[in-house]
């Protein structure tokens, strides 16, 4: 495939990455680090490591206050809380909070601001940011008439534009590059999370505790914010309570990995192989 255009970036402490099938290599460079340079601003909005993004001054507002947010952090935290209502509360941004007060906050979205109702509104958006940004990114690309790409996240987050020339689409495994399980995907987001790399970092929103349900777990959904919450919800729920979500919403599918084996759970059709 000597016609892919290949970028890479660092951000939000992991490399991205840009494909880009066809067309002049210079043009799609340029393409690459306008969806770069977005990235870079996204980083500076949504890390709550940032001192002054929106997420620090967030985690500094008494219960009553309110804090007007830029578009992409209001958007994303609309994101967040429809995911969250959706998992049954598997996935939250605020789930880090458990660490430091003894219940989840609680906070309201209204005109492009979060109002603090009780606690403190520590969120932490590392388990959607990313796949907030690579969506946003792939706006940037279709802007700049680049609509055959594949973006990448770490190598856990995958989300996929139109396929190359003469393909079915981006060829991706589950897991690393070498995987043999292998999909070809357009149009759709790939995320994985799994204990391998980090070990019990994932912490059960309900409990507070790390999860103790999947070794690893993928999810195929339609944006990559999406496919990045709801793999890492399917990280601490039961298999019966990801078949009820599931029936739910049936734009999505989860791979759960079951003695080495990725098994897929859902109606949702698979990409072809």
């Amino acid at each position: 495939m000597n016609d892919i255009h290949l970028f890479n970036h660092h951000a939000m402490a992991t490399q991205f990455q840009v494909r880009i099938a066809g067309g002049d290599k210079t043009y799609a460079g340029q393409t690459a680090q306008a969806a770069f340079a977005l990235l870079d601003e996204l980083e500076l909005l949504l890390s709550r490591f940032r001192a002054g993004s929106d997420i620090s001054q967030l985690a500094q507002l008494a219960p009553g206050e309110s804090l007007r947010v830029s578009e992409p952090v209001f958007a994303c935290l609309e994101l967040a809380r429809k995911m969250e209502l959706a998992t049954r509360g598997a996935f939250s941004v605020t789930a880090a909070a458990l660490q430091s007060q003894p219940t989840p906050p609680r906070w309201t979205l209204q005109s492009f601001s979060v109002r603090c109702d009780g606690g403190k509104t520590e969120f932490d958006l590392g388990a959607i940011g990313k796949g907030f940004a690579l969506d946003r990114m792939a706006e940037v690309l279709r802007e700049w008439s680049c609509p055959a790409f594949l973006l990448v996240a770490g190598g856990s987050s995958i989300l996929a534009g139109d396929a190359p020339a003469g393909l079915a689409g981006w060829s991706c495994g589950l897991g690393d590059d070498n995987a043999p399980c292998r999909y070809c995907l357009k149009h759709v987001s790939l995320s994985g999370s799994g204990l391998a790399v980090k070990g019990k970092h994932i912490l059960d929103p309900r409990t507070g505790q790390p999860a103790p349900r999947q070794q690893r777990a993928w999810a195929l959904c339609d944006t990559a914010a999406e496919s990045d919450a709801l793999s890492t919800a399917c990280m601490v729920l039961a298999e019966a309570e990801i078949i009820e979500i599931l029936t739910a919403d049936k734009s999505w599918l989860v791979f759960l990995e079951e003695n080495g084996t990725a098994r897929p759970v859902g109606s949702r059709a698979l990409p072809p192989q």
